[in-house]
């Protein structure tokens, strides 16, 4: 363990591990990062991937292994929960933040700069001028995640090499998450520095990432990295895996072979035995792990089923024109809508536009302003997924937590062992007596899954459902929710769940309008109509102040050396396209996967070709857009 220099890449994870409370969240891990890189990390719940972003942001230390550092790199972390100091407003988190991150690499204290970097940062994450003046805790949770990324970029000087953020997309609304996608490509672009990033968002990870990496014991090293979008890293993951499948198979044959040979008897076997032996065992060890990873590759998500009463009812609640204000401010009227068995609706809005308040309305717990909303009879059974996921004692245990009377649950007329009902969501039966407080977030999350599907519904409302769930549950979730009988009221900004499962999507507008549309397809497009219109809370309310030395924002024309460059590095991108396909290739060998060292010298060279080829389309980018005069 310890930290050396490297060359071609900022940063390189090589063969790390960590143990947390004697149990192996993962060990044999090797990433690099390279400059320009938008590295996504998923991974189920569990894996380790919160611990494995601090490792490469610097803040913890790996049990085993090296973290390789091209000299000093400036990084910053942004954690999921937004923490601000007390008695700051939104500038003085900046300005603290400046002063800390400047100290922090030997200068001094120098409010002057501190106070131009503060405001620097503020207008590059939006925040118009009337807004730093605020405290942070009355903004919204979208807000919040701006200042906190302001925070970083001041902590770094306006330049970051390494910018590490954990489930960012929790609590942003859809406006929040465009600006993010948006925000990181023009940060990797504009300094060249890298951003890490842990989420579960789909969508996010296919418009943002240019490398994906799944943290997971499927694999021989516990992680695979490909370069590109989600798509593509789905594409290889299942070439990835069938080829094991392959391998394991092939293995599976031979041993059937050795131990038959095994069985004969020292006089049965022939000369030469003791080194048939010895790769006979070698194989039969080989096919052991081969099956753990291919159980690991199918154990996915927490088997998510909810339950119903059953009911065919065409109408189980009907909203007539209603409206509802809070505070003197109109979150919606005139609004229509119906919800029968069968029925998925999805409400999108920004944060505060008033969506728990029209789910609260619908189900009755609210009256509205105006209009009526007409419950069938008998009463229809609501149950409701809330994204605050309150309701435990942080001392209460898991066994209470996911069974509150005795040691069986009842789940669709059958009783379930308390131990079953807790391997259904993952848990080991040791776990039982560990207290829901010391759960992660994903594990508290599926508790509360395995409380709601306990519940018969009529209507079933998830507020914020992917929150904090692994992308494997999230996609059982969406199998057992595309055949669930009842209606289904869907708030979530996650776009690959409402383009799947949403049927029609109601809109609020922040301003106290609603409209309906047929899809989600609809529904953006009149979103990005809005953004294109330039509707002022959807806009920067202040530009960037211009560094003293004309620095940014520069037009300049290609260099010589740089035309030269230019006018070659097509022909480059083609032949490192041919060797990250070659490298591919040699991955996906059977000889190769059932070789641990050759599958690490492959995926080794498979990623330095990956990197050599996302570094050349970066510089042909830079050298495209200067060419064409654009500020760089």
């Amino acid at each position: 363990m310890g930290i050396g220099r490297i060359v071609g890449a900022m940063l390189r994870a090589r063969d790390i591990s960590k143990v947390l409370s004697f149990k192996t969240l993962f060990e044999g891990v090797s990433l690099n990062i390279a400059a320009g890189d938008r590295l996504g990390i998923i991974g189920p719940n569990g894996s380790g991937k919160s611990t494995l972003l601090k490792m490469l942001a610097g803040l913890i230390e790996p049990d085993g292994g090296e973290i390789l550092l091209d000299g000093p790199p400036v990084s910053a972390f942004v954690a999921q929960e937004d923490v601000f100091g007390a008695g700051l407003d939104a500038r003085g988190v900046a300005l603290r933040a400046a002063s800390e991150g400047s100290m922090s690499r030997g200068g001094e204290r120098d409010e002057h700069r501190d106070s131009v970097i503060a405001d620097i940062v503020l207008a590059r994450v939006g925040f118009p001028d009337e807004m730093t003046s605020r405290d942070p805790s009355t903004l919204s949770g979208g807000w919040r995640k701006r200042l906190s990324i302001a925070s970083a970029l001041a902590y770094t000087g306006d330049a970051p090499d390494l910018l590490v953020l954990d489930e960012p997309t929790n609590h942003l609304d859809l406006e929040g998450i465009h600006w993010l996608e948006e925000f990181l490509v023009r940060m990797t672009t504009r300094t060249r520095g890298a951003a890490v990033f842990v989420t579960h968002d789909r969508d996010f990870i296919e418009r943002v990432c240019t490398r994906v990496a799944e943290l997971n014991r499927a694999y021989p090293d516990g992680l695979l990295a490909v370069g590109g979008n989600y798509s593509e890293f789905l594409r290889r993951k299942r070439e990835l895996l069938d080829a094991q499948a392959r391998q394991q198979q092939n293995l599976s044959n031979q041993v059937r072979k050795d131990l038959d040979w095994l069985s004969r008897g020292p006089q049965g076997r022939g000369t030469k035995a003791k080194g048939r032996i010895d790769r006979s065992h070698a194989r039969i060890d080989a096919l052991a792990e081969a099956r753990e990873r291919s159980a690991a590759a199918e154990r996915g998500g927490s088997r998510v089923e909810f339950n119903t009463s059953g009911r065919k009812t065409r109408k189980l609640i009907e909203a007539r024109g209603i409206a509802k204000s809070l505070g003197g401010r109109a979150l919606f009227s005139d609004l229509d809508l119906v919800l029968g068995a069968g029925g998925r609706v999805g409400l999108l809005g920004p944060n505060g536009s008033g969506k728990t308040t029209l789910i609260r309305v619908l189900t009755g717990e609210l009256e509205p302003d105006a209009g009526e909303v007409l419950l069938a009879e008998p009463r229809p059974e609501v149950v409701v997924f809330s994204q605050l996921r309150e309701g435990f004692d942080p001392e209460t245990t898991l066994r209470d937590a996911l069974c509150p009377a005795g040691d069986h649950v009842t789940f669709r007329g059958r009783s379930i062992h308390v131990a079953g009902w807790a391997r259904r969501f993952l848990f080991h039966e040791r776990q039982l007596e560990q207290s829901v407080g010391s759960l992660s977030g994903g594990e508290l999350a599926r508790v509360h899954v395995a409380r709601i599907m306990l519940q018969p519904s009529d209507v079933l409302v998830l507020d914020e459902p992917t929150n904090d769930l692994d992308i494997p549950t999230l996609e059982i979730m969406e199998e057992s929710l595309e055949s669930y009988p009842g209606a289904l009221v869907l708030v979530t900004h996650d776009r690959a769940m409402l383009a799947r499962l949403a049927d029609a999507v109601v809109s609020l507008d922040g301003r106290g309008g609603a409209r309906s549309f047929a899809g989600l397809d609809q529904a953006l497009a009149a979103f990005e109509s809005s953004r294109e219109a330039g509707a002022p809370e959807q806009r920067p309310q202040k530009p960037a102040p211009k560094p003293a030395d004309g620095g940014v924002g520069r037009r300049v024309k290609l260099s010589y050396n740089e035309q030269r460059e230019y006018d070659r590095i097509e022909a480059d991108i083609e032949r490192a396209e041919e060797t990250v396909a070659s490298a591919e290739a040699d991955v996906g060998r059977p000889e190769v996967v059932g070789d641990h060292e050759a599958m690490r010298a492959a995926c080794d060279a498979l990623e330095a070709a990956q990197n050599t080829l996302a570094g050349l389309y970066a510089r042909w980018e830079y050298l495209e857009q200067k060419r064409a005069g654009g500020a760089v």
